[in-house]
């Protein structure tokens, strides 16, 4: 059995997973690539599990179509042997609004499951893979992987073989409190100042907020922890106030000023919870704990493309903060960083990102710069016309490299190659598998990415 690839399982991003509400007879769809009702998906401030409008019974149904679903269709294929033995890979939709934590639990379910299914397969069967003995791998995109990360610190990952992640923040990204506070960013795929107030009541975007050396900065006198609720404009405690006023059971006949402990005690706890499970599952995640070693974990990086890379928060006249979101925390210093006219520099090689992860923010603690793969936009096959174009920008419908990971050809090869544990094939117009080291990994330095035979990019 040691040489079978084992099931894949691909857990997908913030917002990509269809959500239907079924308490009624006939479901019906309240979130998808077209579909936004913000009303119905918007959770309950005395309980953050369920919807503010009820009777309902939101669930995740389905992954989005792009750009998962030529992955999961490729990765399927690529990875047999043969077309009488397939190699099930399996989507794996969750309620992307939850605590992460509750999602660690309900993919550990699934792998089960997924597990006991692939047992009943006759060539798994013929080859001694079993319910008790049965391993998974897991691919993670954005999300994704940090559900995966958590879900590997809690179980000691008994149940799976390899990893990979692609664009993971597995310390954060500026769009989560971007989204937090205005509605607008690149996170998920839509932009509307709509958001605003669904996000606060979003526990799985806490999870995202950004936090590594010198990714905030404040004026004297104020925090930047962005896990606590002191660092945070007094606005986002007032609106959550104004939730439990409008929605909760304790706001009948109360001002929205009378709320605002009861608001911020709401605010904080949901803090608390993201940071304990961030702390976790990335910096206090150990490979050896998990019988994974750095050779067992791909891990893809967007790079090469202008990323929130820093906040600076600052002090208004009645000493309260407020947040600069204007462009000059954006930046892209890859490969060999910027200056101005006068020679001062103005981007590091490690500021840049895929336009929503900054580059810092996706390291994984428990991996080495030498271990990564990046890549950037200009990665795009030439026959990946549309992938490349609706990234570029076409008709307004712009979005970032990390929205399309998946999508690249080059990166479902990494992750196949990974997996297969072979080295890629020379294929017609390319010398086999490619892709770059890290911006802060230097030249002379070795490369030690977990896909044999990898050709380096410059």
């Amino acid at each position: 059995m040691s040489s079978l690839q084992p099931p894949v399982v691909v857990v997908p991003g913030i917002t990509a997973s269809d959500l239907h509400d079924v308490y009624p007879t006939k479901p019906e769809h309240v979130w998808g690539m077209l579909t936004k009702a913000w009303d119905r998906i918007q959770l309950h401030p005395d309980d953050v599990r369920y919807e503010k409008v009820e009777p309902a019974r939101v669930v995740a149904t389905s992954v989005f179509g792009y750009p998962y679903g030529n992955f999961i269709s490729d990765l399927g294929h690529d990875l047999a042997v043969a077309a009488d033995e397939p190699v099930p890979v399996y989507p794996f939709p969750h309620d992307w609004r939850l605590p992460l934590a509750a999602l660690e639990l309900q993919l550990d379910a699934f792998v089960q499951e997924v597990i006991a299914r692939t047992a009943l397969m006759r060539h798994y069967h013929a080859a001694g893979y079993t319910a008790e003995n049965g391993r998974v791998d897991l691919v993670g995109h954005s999300m994704g992987g940090l559900v995966i990360a958590g879900y590997m610190a809690r179980t000691s990952g008994k149940r799976v073989r390899k990893v990979a992640t692609l664009g993971t923040p597995f310390k954060g990204s500026f769009e989560a409190p971007l989204k937090m506070l205005t509605g607008m960013s690149t996170l998920g795929q839509s932009s509307s100042s709509r958001e605003r107030e669904v996000a606060r009541l979003t526990p799985a975007l806490y999870h995202l907020l950004p936090r590594y050396r010198g990714a905030v900065t404040a004026d004297h006198g104020l925090g930047v922890d962005l896990f606590r609720v002191a660092t945070w404009q007094t606005s986002v405690v007032r609106s959550i106030a104004e939730q439990i006023r409008l929605h909760g059971l304790d706001g009948v006949g109360r001002t929205t000023a009378d709320l605002i402990p009861a608001a911020s005690a709401l605010f904080q706890r949901l803090l608390d919870e993201a940071s304990a499970q961030r702390v976790r599952a990335t910096s206090r995640l150990q490979l050896g704990r998990t019988k994974l070693t750095k050779d067992d974990w791909l891990a893809v990086v967007g790079v090469g493309e202008e990323t929130r890379v820093h906040l600076h928060i600052q002090k208004r006249d009645d000493g309260t903060p407020f947040f600069d979101l204007s462009s000059v925390g954006r930046k892209n210093g890859y490969p060999n960083g910027t200056q101005d006219e006068n020679g001062n520099v103005t981007a590091r090689p490690v500021d840049t990102g895929d336009g929503t992860v900054p580059y810092e923010g996706a390291v994984p603690p428990f991996l080495g710069v030498e271990n990564l793969v990046c890549v950037t936009d200009g990665d795009f096959g030439y026959w990946e016309i549309l992938d490349r174009a609706l990234e570029r920008g076409v008709g307004g419908k712009h979005v970032t490299l990390h929205s399309v990971l998946p999508a690249m050809n080059v990166v479902e090869k990494l992750v196949v190659c990974h997996l297969k544990g072979e080295a890629g094939r020379p294929g017609e117009g390319h010398p086999g598998v490619w892709g770059r080291r890290a911006p802060d990994l230097p030249a002379d330095s070795e490369w030690r990415p977990p896909v044999a035979g990898l050709r380096e990019k410059r």
